[in-house]
């Protein structure tokens, strides 16, 4: 299990990460979102905010309304920022939840990918 500072530690290096990445920045300037993820097995939660694709802030709790939602363990929410894990087969076998529009499911999709091709 994850604590909330790995979490935040993990957050931290996703949003250098991101904002980083030249060709994402490009692919998401027209995507501005809110984000909430919680920790399944901790009930934790956490909020990251997308202006223009490049991720502005992130903080422990909830703000603001969500235009995204993503249920996860804590340690896969620290593997997924950190890049350890690729959510992809996870969110398909149903051990990650996404809860958001189609169109915000299929951008989740395409910054997979970028981030972690293999």
């Amino acid at each position: 299990m994850a604590t909330s500072t790995e979490i935040l530690e993990a957050l931290a290096d996703y949003q250098e990460q991101c904002n980083g990445n030249a060709r994402l920045r490009r692919m998401q300037k027209d995507w501005t979102k809110r984000l909430h993820f919680r920790g399944t097995d901790t009930g934790d939660w956490f909020t990251m905010v997308v202006v223009e694709g490049e991720i502005t802030a992130f903080s422990a709790g909830t703000e603001g309304v969500p235009d995204i939602v993503v249920h996860a363990t804590s340690e896969d929410l620290c593997d997924m920022f950190w890049g350890d894990l690729n959510p992809s087969q996870k969110y398909l076998r149903g051990e990650i939840l996404v809860k958001a529009s189609p169109e915000d499911v299929m951008r989740l999709d395409a910054i997979t990918m970028i981030i972690w091709p293999g």
